[in-house]
């Protein structure tokens, strides 16, 4: 069974955990790591001769095109995760058309290659703002990964379907994958779970859905997961802390399991009939 995996392209000051912490108009002065970060992202998909699909900030290619170059010239596939990482659910209709207009726009002009691709920061498309995917229809899209069907504190729509499915007339929704068990939904995609959870959970949930709902499974993880050298958000409270610094120094270890335990390629190969 062949899974997609996905990358979210943002640095670690811009995650929303910090986002009370770090102002919008601090980004500029901060020290970027994103570079270093993607790169070791880079060779350990070459190291594996696997494919990706990542979900990057409009701010990050303006300020890096090189790095945007680089990515799809090792074949990659590169997607939207809109311009400043703003919530979808807190913007409104039009500003949040412009939003992912402008990132698609950057990474189209600046890669030469159409991106199909979005994914709402914090999976922030839910049962309350339903029109949002109106506006990635508009703007051009092909598909959405922007629902996670779990429960939790800052995102998650638990009642949302589990697997690939049409939003809008020729726009999909790809959402992160899910195990159902107890009547639940487990979280079974990446994320803060992944580092969390021993890696022996993560491998087991990814075979059963490719086994039992015969499925194909998304997984996501950030450039900033793979830098336990970054610097400490102060202020942040202890929860926050713990979420975004646990076991990041294990991250790299078990993405090579992972990646040598399964058969990954891009999103869109995976769930748009094989489109390039």
């Amino acid at each position: 069974m062949l899974n997609a995996l996905t990358i979210d392209v943002e640095d670690y000051f811009q995650v929303s955990a910090f986002a009370k912490h770090i102002p919008r108009q601090s980004w500029d002065s901060l020290p970027c790591r994103i570079e270093a970060n993607m790169d070791r992202i880079l060779a350990l998909l070459a190291d594996h001769d696997v494919r990706a699909t990542f979900f990057t900030l409009g701010w990050i290619a303006d300020r890096y095109p090189g790095l945007v170059r680089r990515v799809v010239d090792a074949g990659h596939e590169l997607a939207s995760h809109g311009y400043e990482h703003a919530r979808a659910s807190e913007q409104g209709y039009g500003q949040f058309l412009a939003d992912i207009r402008l990132a698609k726009a950057v990474l189209e002009d600046i890669s030469g290659s159409p991106v199909k691709g979005y994914r709402a920061p914090s999976f922030s498309i839910g049962p309350a703002n339903q029109s949002a995917y109106d506006c990635v229809a508009e703007a051009g899209y092909r598909y959405s990964s922007s629902v996670y069907p779990i429960r939790h504190d800052h995102y998650g729509a638990p009642d949302a379907p589990r697997f690939a499915h049409e939003v809008r007339p020729g726009l999909l929704e790809v959402p992160v994958t899910t195990v159902r068990a107890m009547r639940k939904n487990w979280p079974a995609g990446g994320g803060g779970f992944f580092r969390l959870l021993p890696y022996g959970v993560s491998r087991w949930s990814i075979r059963r859905v490719n086994g039992v709902d015969n499925a194909s499974a998304i997984f996501y993880f950030h450039p900033w997961e793979l830098d336990p050298e970054q610097p400490r958000v102060d202020g942040a409270s202890r929860k926050a802390r713990f979420r975004h610094y646990l076991n990041l120094q294990h991250m790299e270890s078990r993405l090579r399991r992972l990646l040598a335990d399964f058969q990954w390629d891009r999103v869109d190969r995976v769930f748009l009939n094989g489109a390039d």
